[in-house]
């Protein structure tokens, strides 16, 4: 991936070298790790952040990680870091209770080696390190330190040209593999590399045709549909489905013995949410994440990721491609709520929407009108229709929408026209909108200035007074019911469900 953390050069130990006959370097008997889902939600964390990933993996309902990246600290070094980091070894200390608490809820990772960073400064293992023994032994350390059951290749642009580096990691591969069925382990390999539209390009094809030719067996072939970088038009689910179906052609000559269903098995998609490294003309739309989530289930591909979890949320709408954020409006974990029902890989998720007020706030005089657009976006399943409707408008203000109803996906423009009459003050404005699977709502802050003073009429709340059902008062500028006997309960501190009700300013 383009977007990575940044090296430490540290100069660091190498590996002890380990027999091709397959012991592992911890000397730890093998334990069978529990295998991936034939068809999993996987998307990427960014292990340079400081973040948790089984803290990320709980709030955003991911079960399955692929943790992003292992390398060298130095060109040469045959040890294995963290994000390259010498600080973050491959130990228990590293992670380790982060991912057992990943398994234990029933999930798993999958440790990602390469990336953008480690394929453009040698410290990809398979190049920084000659030596084909200890590139599988460093595997293997992986293997038995997390007990994990596959491992991620993720190899771009200089790596795709670096001949001997390509022969040297599948003759690792195959020794790993040789050494997994001796101890009676399943380790899967996948593969992550760039694609064209319509397929793999010459360079990273000729990667999986290495494997082959060593006997080393790929299980996943996963494309990173995204940084295309030709200046053409794109939808970028559309050219998902195109890239794919070019691999599953170019997988059929590597494997002529498969099944179209077994080679659709093979294949993995990993998209950006939002705007890519090459700019708003490649933006994968929540839109997008739904079409592709449907057309997955239906071919039955073995793996759907993003890149990567740290983006999956609107902090920056109308920015560039970052680590952190996805560039467009969106609520967190909108990609992952639409994409984590895969890893059951039987049904398309049930419809959803999100509803959101952009801006979501305004100070108007007196007298004066302001707008807002709401906006709707299909989170899971297909596109229904929604009805908005908005309430909460004290009196002196008229509000409006248009249109009243709008498909999931398309937005509305909601008007607050006020009079010279209206009190000065801030209200909530909500708008609620209502489809088949439910409602949602969101809220627009009015600040009115210039107004009249605001003159309650409702006696003012005493602390020592009791007050029955339907009772009013008036505190803090606004006016209260009673819904049951009361005393002592402060207006605005019982919550929606208490015992005062808001009538909203006086």
């Amino acid at each position: 991936m383009r977007l990575t953390g940044s090296l430490r050069t540290v100069v660091t130990a190498t590996v002890t070298a380990v027999a091709a006959a397959g012991l592992t370097l911890l000397g730890a008997p093998a334990q069978a790790a529990t295998p991936l889902p034939s068809h999993v939600f996987a998307p990427y964390f960014e292990t340079w952040t400081g973040d948790s990933p089984a803290a990320l993996a709980a709030q955003s309902g991911a079960k399955h990680l692929t943790m992003a990246f292992l390398q060298t600290a130095t060109p040469g070094s045959c040890t294995l870091y963290w994000s390259g980091d010498t600080g973050m070894p491959i130990a228990a200390s590293s992670f380790g209770n982060d991912i057992k608490t990943i398994q234990a809820a029933g999930g798993d990772v999958i440790p990602s080696f390469g990336g953008y960073t480690a394929d453009t400064t040698g410290t990809e293992i398979a190049e920084s390190c000659t030596d084909v023994n200890q590139i599988a032994a460093a595997y293997e350390r992986v293997i038995t330190t997390y007990e994990v059951s596959r491992l991620d290749m993720d190899i771009e642009v200089d790596s795709l040209n670096n001949t001997a580096g390509i022969d040297r990691r599948n003759k690792a591969i195959k020794l790993v593999q040789d050494w997994a069925a001796a101890n009676g382990r399943k380790v899967e390999i996948s593969y992550t590399l760039p694609t064209t539209t319509s397929g793999l390009a010459p360079d990273a094809l000729a990667v999986l045709r290495n494997a082959v030719a060593n006997g080393a067996r790929v299980d996943v072939a996963n494309l990173m549909t995204f940084d295309y970088y030709d200046n053409a038009s794109h939808n970028m689910a559309n050219d998902t489905q195109t890239a794919a179906q070019g691999l599953v052609n170019q997988l059929a000559t590597l494997y002529p013995s498969k099944t179209s269903a077994q080679l659709w098995g093979m294949v993995g998609i990993t998209e950006m949410p939002g705007v890519d490294d090459f700019g708003p003309a490649e933006t994968f739309t929540l839109a997008n994440a739904t079409q592709v989530y449907n057309w997955a289930v239906s071919k039955g591909i073995n793996l759907l990721s993003f890149w990567a979890l740290q983006r999956d949320n609107g902090s920056c709408p109308g920015g560039a491609a970052a680590d952190g954020c996805s560039g467009i409006q969106q609520n967190t974990w909108d990609f992952s709520h639409i994409f984590a029902p895969f890893t059951s890989g039987t049904t398309a998720p049930a419809n959803d929407f999100s509803l959101t007020a952009t801006p979501a706030s305004a100070t108007v005089a007196a007298g004066g009108s302001v707008t807002s657009s709401v906006k709707t976006a299909v989170t899971a399943g297909s596109a229904q229709t929604v009805s908005l409707k908005v309430s909460g408008a004290p009196a002196g203000v008229t509000a409006s929408l248009s249109p009243a109803s709008v498909t999931a996906g398309g937005s509305s423009t909601l008007t607050l026209a006020t009079t010279p009459a209206v009190a000065s003050g801030t209200y909530t404005i909500s708008v609620t909108g209502t489809g088949t699977s439910g409602s949602h709502t969101a809220t627009y802050a009015l600040k009115v200035t210039g107004g009249a003073t605001n003159q309650c009429t409702a006696a003012p709340w005493a602390s020592g007074s009791v007050y029955t059902g339907g009772q009013q008062v008036s505190y803090q500028g606004h006016t209260w019911k009673a819904q049951w006997w009361t005393q002592g309960e402060v207006p605005g501190t019982t919550g929606q469900w208490g015992v005062w009700v808001d009538l909203g300013a006086c």
